[in-house]
């Protein structure tokens, strides 16, 4: 049986420093999504919306395992965009107005075909009231800024200034969406311990 570890395969993109922010060209990906608005601590769409990726994403796993193809992957972590209409007003400390989207990237091998029959199987297993709200869709960053945060979500604050200052700095603006990508599992480890890849688009100033 092949295995594959896409965190490996794009190490350049699901890794980083915890020192120095980095430039990184983010190529097209297929991602698991849903979309949603509110404080992601508070708000039980979100909650659900987790539910329903992982559950989605773990039946697809095991489809292509048990399948003709015997791939072995493992599913690869959450990540989420977040925004405000107004991005001056981006406030890390407040979160009730954020819009989101929750999403897990899915590899090249899966198609929309098994996107769909994997989400019969898993609503057949359990009520996911998300899953109707759930799309497979291909999303392309472009040039971006990142580097890891290790500590709860709560003090992500200064490390998304250094990222937003290191885009500034270089002569650009901010672009697109606050990006985070989920590495730990915050069920088993301590938040002084979480690692999250904080990441934001850019653009040049005259582009």
């Amino acid at each position: 049986m092949e295995k594959i570890n896409f965190k490996k395969v794009l190490k350049h993109f699901y890794n980083a420093s915890t020192i120095k922010t980095n430039e990184v060209d983010v190529p097209e990906m297929n991602f698991l999504a849903i979309d949603g608005i509110g404080d992601p601590n508070t708000c039980e769409s979100y909650a659900q919306a987790v539910e329903a990726l992982f559950s989605v994403s773990y039946t697809l796993k095991f489809m292509i395992k048990k399948g003709p193809r015997a791939i072995d992957y493992g599913v690869m972590p959450l990540e989420g965009l977040w925004w405000v209409d107004d991005m001056s007003q981006f406030n890390p400390e407040d979160k009730s107005d954020w819009k989101w989207t929750a999403m897990i990237m899915q590899p090249d091998l899966i198609s929309e075909d098994e996107v769909e029959e994997a989400k019969v199987l898993a609503a057949a297993k359990k009520d996911l009231p998300a899953l109707p709200l759930m799309s497979f869709r291909k999303f392309k960053e472009g040039q971006c800024a990142q580097i890891m945060h290790i500590g709860p979500f709560s003090e992500e604050g200064p490390t998304i200034q250094k990222v937003h200052e290191f885009i500034r700095d270089g002569g650009n603006v901010l672009s697109g969406k606050h990006h985070e990508i989920y590495l730990s599992d915050i069920r088993r480890a301590a938040p002084e311990k979480w690692k999250t890849i904080i990441r934001q688009p850019f653009a040049q100033i005259n582009s």
